[in-house]
């Protein structure tokens, strides 16, 4: 139980991550204080957009794939404590050269790991035009996430079990003190014998000693009305990706969503995964120009029939990049833990970045391979 303004854990940003390991550890039995300095959900940070792809074959690294069994297990339990789905599984279309290191790594982590994957002929889908060159793959397993659903849903099961979280209170600075943590925001100072750092696109204001490795850039996201909607909407489509030989990343996209049921823009959706123009996240230029949503009209007219009549909306939303792209997922010192530096491929983990949080904040250490994504890797040796 909380006394005053002490606490055993205080989570500092109550995003994806953080709103899970504010359940995690409220769950738990500790008490907790989540500081979030925006309201929840919102879209200045990572996790708005009305969708996220999760997927188990992962292209980016087999290790990945045991935290994404966890992620899988946790979602579905998101789901039954709030009574709202938030995972969708439409499955998922892979293309692109067989060599392309995209369409190699998925194999190799569907091979290691037992995860469903299979070749497909393009003609079995009359809304796409794949060139005989390129390789189809399908995961039945994939599909999607809500995010503004998802945070909500951990943010109330928090609160159910006792947590503090409180909106709109953006944290000036934090300090060891003996072992003993102090938060200060602009109207309180909070102590706790824990602290949880899940701050997004600004782990590096908190955190200077990982700042170098912690790059913020600009991302743009579109919704447009196809032609032949009907062939697009959701039950008809499913999520998508493209890997291509001069493009870095991917492209990708969901189904259409229908109207009413779904928070967002309608249309399909798609993107750009690779980084983005660096930026700052308290001076991002939000306003999106058709050269920037052209590649993304390319692809559609490319590889898709009918995709494309015009552009519904486009948005940005904010990656936080290391230099490999790998999470940073790891104690820095006795009572401080961090997740940060998700490089725009992290929302599907957060159920299972929380209890790893959790694990890390009580414990000192998690049963979960996390071994990867140490940062030590990136610090050499260097303390906060």
């Amino acid at each position: 139980m909380a006394i005053g303004n002490a606490f055993d854990v205080i989570v500092l940003g109550v995003g994806s991550m953080g709103s899970a390991a504010c359940y995690h550890l409220a769950k738990r039995g500790l008490s907790v204080l989540g500081l979030e300095q925006f309201v929840i959900p919102h879209t200045l940070g990572s996790h708005a957009g009305q969708s996220r792809i999760i997927r188990k074959a992962y292209f980016e690294h087999p290790d990945y794939v045991p935290l994404l069994e966890l992620a899988y297990r946790n979602w579905k339990e998101l789901e039954a404590i709030t009574g709202e789905q938030v995972y969708y599984p439409t499955g998922l279309l892979y293309w692109g050269p067989a060599a392309h290191p995209v369409m190699q790594g998925l194999r190799m982590s569907s091979d290691r790991y037992g995860v469903p994957v299979h070749e497909e002929a393009p003609s079995a889908y009359r809304q796409l035009s794949i060139p005989p060159s390129l390789q189809l793959l399908s995961e039945p397993d994939a599909g999607f996430l809500t995010p503004e659903p998802a945070l909500r849903g951990f943010v109330a099961a928090a609160r159910q079990k006792g947590a503090q979280i409180l909106e709109n209170q953006q944290v000036l600075s934090w300090s060891d003190a003996q072992g003993s943590i102090r938060v200060k925001t602009a109207a309180q100072e909070y102590t706790a014998a824990k602290l949880v750092i899940t701050a997004g696109p600004w782990a590096g204001r908190h955190l200077p000693a990982l700042s170098r490795d912690l790059t913020v850039t600009r991302q743009v996201m579109a919704w447009v009305m196809p032609r032949d909607p009907s062939s697009f909407m959701l039950g008809n489509f499913p999520c998508w990706m493209a890997a291509e030989e001069e493009v870095p990343g991917v492209f990708y996209g969901f189904p259409m969503l229908p109207e009413g049921r779904f928070e967002g823009p309608p249309g399909f959706k798609l993107a750009h995964h690779a980084p983005g123009i660096p930026t700052l996240p308290d001076a991002v230029d939000r306003n999106v120009s058709e050269a920037e949503t052209a590649p993304l009209i390319r692809v559609l007219e490319r590889y898709f029939k009918g995709a494309y009549a015009y552009t519904l909306a486009s948005k940005t939303c904010l990656y936080t990049n290391t230099p490999d792209e790998h999470f940073i997922i790891d104690l820095l010192q006795p009572n401080v833990a961090v997740a940060a530096g998700f490089s725009g491929h992290g929302f599907k983990f957060a159920s299972a970045v929380g209890e790893i949080m959790a694990d890390l904040a009580i414990a000192g250490r998690t049963a979960h391979p996390i071994s990867f994504l140490s940062a030590s890797r990136l610090m050499n040796g260097e303390g906060l």
